[in-house]
């Protein structure tokens, strides 16, 4: 009862810690300071060397929840299309689309590369690798799509995707590259199909 009760409190502290972390992060960047965020959080610097080993994993597992949060939001948007196919290139727009909201920018697409290095390796992406390679496979097996590889369609897909937000979210005028993006994505993800 005991060990249950602690470890409820861990997780407890954990999301303090990360919800005052995206606050900040989201608000003042990386720069933002550790010890107004702790104070906010009514922590101290020591739990968040504890639960994240530093600064650098703190942002690690906000990353992860806003990455995580935006693939799920793009997949529950690509659900509502008419039909696997055009679920696909639907959730990747959505992604990119996503580039547009300024704490993803901040957070996901700027900060997130710069302190924790590629992308394409954070788990959150790794996760929606395989949801997109299932949903290629899928179609492939319906002949929706040519035979081509699986992973390799949905690494490319969803390089592509990632790569257009970094895109977005690094330009000048993210409002005019956007269309430019998503419609080169949607032309790339229609090369694939079998017809």
């Amino acid at each position: 009862m005991m060990a249950k009760r602690r470890v409820e409190m861990m997780e407890e502290t954990r999301a303090k810690l990360v919800a005052a972390a995206r606050k900040a992060f989201a608000e003042k960047g990386y720069a933002a300071s550790m010890d107004e965020l702790t104070a906010e959080a009514g922590l101290t610097r020591g739990e968040l060397y504890h639960n994240f080993g530093d600064k650098r994993g703190l942002l690690a597992a906000v990353v992860n929840q806003v990455d995580a949060e935006m693939a799920s939001r793009a997949q529950e948007i690509g659900g509502r299309a008419e039909n696997a196919w055009e679920g696909l290139p639907t959730e990747g727009t959505a992604y990119i689309e996503m580039a547009l909201d300024p704490e993803v920018q901040r957070i996901v697409l700027l900060d997130g590369p710069a302190v924790l290095g590629d992308p394409s390796q954070w788990p959150s992406q790794s996760n929606c690798l395989q949801a997109t390679k299932q949903t290629v496979q899928q179609l492939i097996t319906q002949g929706i799509l040519k035979p081509v590889d699986a992973e390799a369609a949905a690494r490319l897909l969803n390089g592509a995707a990632l790569n257009a937000a970094l895109w977005i979210a690094a330009s000048e005028d993210p409002k005019d590259v956007l269309p430019k993006a998503a419609q080169a994505f949607r032309y790339l993800a229609t090369g694939l199909l079998a017809n």
